[in-house]
């Protein structure tokens, strides 16, 4: 074959022979490889040994496969001696030269090249030779020349130490470990028959591996090439390795106290090394003669550790009449040591992903109450993105028989992101359970997120968490109302009992931290949630779509969340929402989302009174009181309790409140809560007073006689509140 075509030629093979001329061994160097052939330097395999059978002088050789647009051969010439027994037949599916599992994602990436005329280059590739073989190419999908149709696919078989870097370079691109090891496995095929990845448990769990306790090391099967249907009892993918088994293969590769790859150069030696018939069929594939080359997967142990760590042991087994030599047991190692790293920053992303996933998953809503329904799901992207998003949903119960009901989006992902979501998630908890409204806790944490991203905190760390989003909804089961305040995020959506669907679009207000813009307060909307009403809050990851605006997406979430009934399971409702806006394996984005069915609080379990105020006031509402809870029947210490309850706040009221007095009693489950509300904004503080001292006597009974109390602001004064049991 001629690799320097003329210029007037115009066909894909040609092209591609010109484009890798550099790369196609001359006929004096083809020459030479069969001449230090024939003169005795045998290489370890043929083409059918699985170890690979090019020659040794040749770096590597093109191939060309013509393809037409139904993805059918139409020409080729595969006439190089490391093609040998891959049989092409014009008219035959590209697909019938691959491994089986191999075909659903290379006729993706033809069809790919085929709708874009964009080219896909260089990635290794296996390819089936007759005798059930394979043979390790890389392979480049290039559109064919005008005026021909089609793609022309170049195949490069691969010397070994080019497959070597190509595949180094090609494990490193994913911060998954079962990928990771998947990728060393099929790259590892070149040198065998079989190729096996077995990582210790500390890799799986993200753990620091700061010593090496041979005792204690456990393995697990990460990887397995190539997939087929293995005998009963040979260990796949995902199993325990016996506890002898990882003994044996890391005491192994530990001689001399120094990680070192070892052969194992037949059968009768491999069994002889496990001593067990369950070992053997564990660990040997098949019963055929076979050898075994064992290679550690070493790091550098932290600084003040004695020598390196073994985070695993690979396996390459091939047939023993193609020894292992030691040039090719030098690239294993080096192959496998260049992994090593890969996997030891795996187990790192690892181990921060499972510490962002579990706060966020700490954030998500707990049961809700006999007053609201609450269901959530949260689905994160794949684990080898840059870690977990800052997406956060709540929902927690408040003082008054009230809800809280809380979604954010944190900028970013990965650790920086996960502090802020945890901070700003525990501050709106705290600051709403102290008494604040929606609107004053988005205020507090506007100001947090701009001290977050200050020079020490924030910019110095690399993270900003300005432009974060935050909405917060308050609900009522005693006045059946919702009271909601917004901070750039996307709108709720709010369902009512009798079929209409609404999304709550307040006057918009710019993001937490938000810089050049005028600082508004943030304004707080009212709206009435009758029993059955269903609110769902959400982060842009479910809605967002880059074929549709994000209003149509937002449309597509109201007419979903329009039909779920009342009578639906909700935490079954909230999944399939999710699974039809959002299906698995086409996230881009951290997906939340959290559905609330609000059920109110019965008319007959609940009285509130407004009462002048006078000096009679007290009295007055301790005899309203007692009436309802007659009504309730309520055991006489209760009662009492609640009635001196009632009257010291009501006194309290009267004496350093102004205008009118409400007074709220609501029955739920074994509990009695009673609210006092007045015009004052002073705050009542409990206070240590002298012996004869009557000022504060009142708080320090209500102290006494109540599980909680405490003061929440209100639009017009505040109201001081207080837990009992009935």
């Amino acid at each position: 074959m001629d690799p320097t075509p003329s210029p007037s030629s115009a066909s894909p093979y040609d092209m591609v022979s010109g484009a890798l001329a550099d790369y196609i061994p001359r006929a004096g160097a083809t020459a030479a490889a069969g001449r230090a052939a024939s003169s005795g330097e045998h290489h370890a395999g043929g083409p059918s040994s699985g170890a690979g059978g090019e020659t040794d002088g040749r770096e590597q050789i093109l191939g060309a496969v013509n393809l037409g647009p139904d993805l059918r051969i139409t020409s080729c010439n595969l006439d190089a001696a490391p093609f040998a027994g891959v049989s092409v037949a014009p008219g035959a599916a590209f697909a019938d030269l691959l491994p089986p599992s191999d075909v659903p994602t290379v006729t993706q990436r033809l069809q790919r090249v085929l709708n874009t005329q964009e080219a896909h280059v260089a990635r290794v590739q296996r390819l089936r030779r007759d005798d059930g073989s394979e043979l390790v190419v890389s392979m480049s999908i290039l559109p064919a020349a005008p005026p021909q149709e089609g793609l022309t696919v170049s195949l490069i078989a691969m010397a070994k130490r080019l497959h070597l870097y190509a595949s180094a370079a090609a494990i490193g691109t994913s911060l998954d470990i079962g990928e990771t090891a998947q990728s060393l496995a099929q790259s590892l095929l070149a040198w065998g028959d079989v190729a096996a990845v077995d990582l210790d448990y500390a890799v799986w769990t993200g753990e620091a591996v700061t010593e090496q306790v041979q005792e204690r090391i456990r393995l697990r099967r990460a990887a397995l090439v190539p997939d087929r249907a293995w005998p009963e009892g040979y260990l796949t993918p995902g199993d325990n390795l016996p506890r002898e088994a990882s003994r044996l293969l890391a005491g192994a590769v530990m001689r001399d106290d120094i990680p070192q790859a070892i052969v194992i150069p037949d059968r009768e030696a491999i069994e002889r090394a496990l001593d067990d018939p369950k070992l053997v069929r564990a660990l040997v594939p098949g019963n055929l003669p076979v050898s075994v080359a064992c290679i550690p997967l070493v790091v550098d142990g932290p600084q003040g550790t004695p020598g390196p760590i073994v985070l695993g042991v690979t396996e390459v087994w091939r047939r023993p009449e193609c020894p292992f030599r030691d040039g090719e047991l030098l690239d294993l190692q080096e192959l496998v040591a260049k992994t090593a790293r890969h996997v030891d920053l795996a187990r790192q992303h690892q181990r921060e992903h499972a510490q962002v996933l579990a706060l966020q998953r700490r954030l998500l809503p707990r049961a809700g109450s006999d007053t609201i329904e609450v269901a959530s799901v949260y689905e994160p992207t794949t684990p080898d993105s840059a870690g977990v998003g800052g997406d956060w949903v709540n929902s927690f119960p408040l003082p008054g028989d009230r809800t809280a009901l809380v979604v954010g989006d944190v900028v970013g992902h990965g650790l920086g992101a996960a502090a802020a979501m945890g901070q700003l998630s525990m501050e709106a908890r705290a600051l709403l359970s102290a008494g604040l409204g929606p609107g004053e806790v988005l205020a507090r944490l506007d100001e947090t997120v701009t001290l977050l991203d200050d020079t020490d905190a924030g910019l110095a760390a690399g993270y900003s968490a300005l432009g974060s989003t935050c909405c917060i909804a308050v609900y009522d089961p005693v006045e059946q109302r919702l009271v909601i305040a917004n901070a750039g995020h996307l709108p709720p959506v709010l369902v009512h009992p009798d079929g209409p669907a609404k999304t709550i679009a307040a006057q918009p207000h710019p993001a937490l931290g938000a810089e050049f813009v005028v600082r508004e307060p943030f304004e707080v909307h009212e709206f009435a949630a009758p029993p059955g009403s269903l609110l769902v809050l959400y982060t842009d990851g479910l809605v967002e779509d880059p074929a549709v605006s994000i209003d149509e997406g937002i449309g597509r979430l109201t007419d979903m969340v329009r039909d779920v009934h009342p009578w639906d399971d909700l935490q079954q409702a909230a999944r399939r929402v999710v699974a039809g806006l959002a299906p698995q394996g086409s996230l881009r984005d951290d997906v939340t989302l959290l559905l609330a069915r609000m059920a109110g609080r019965r008319s007959r379990d609940t009285a509130t009174w407004r009462l002048p105020a006078r000096g009679d006031t007290a009295t007055r509402a301790r005899a309203l009181a007692s009436l309802l809870l007659r009504r309730w029947h309520t055991d006489d210490q209760a009662r009492d309790s609640a009635l001196l309850v009632i009257s010291e706040l009501v006194t309290n009221a009267v004496r350093f409140g102004t205008g009118p007095v409400t007074v709220r009693l609501v029955r739920s489950g074994n509990g009695l809560s009673c609210e006092v509300g007045d015009s004052g904004h002073g705050r009542p503080r409990l206070s240590r007073g002298e012996l004869l001292d009557d000022s504060g006597r009142g708080l320090h009974v209500v102290h006494k006689l109540t599980t909680r109390w405490g003061v929440r602001w209100t639009d017009t004064g505040k109201a001081v509140w207080a837990e009992l049991e009935a």
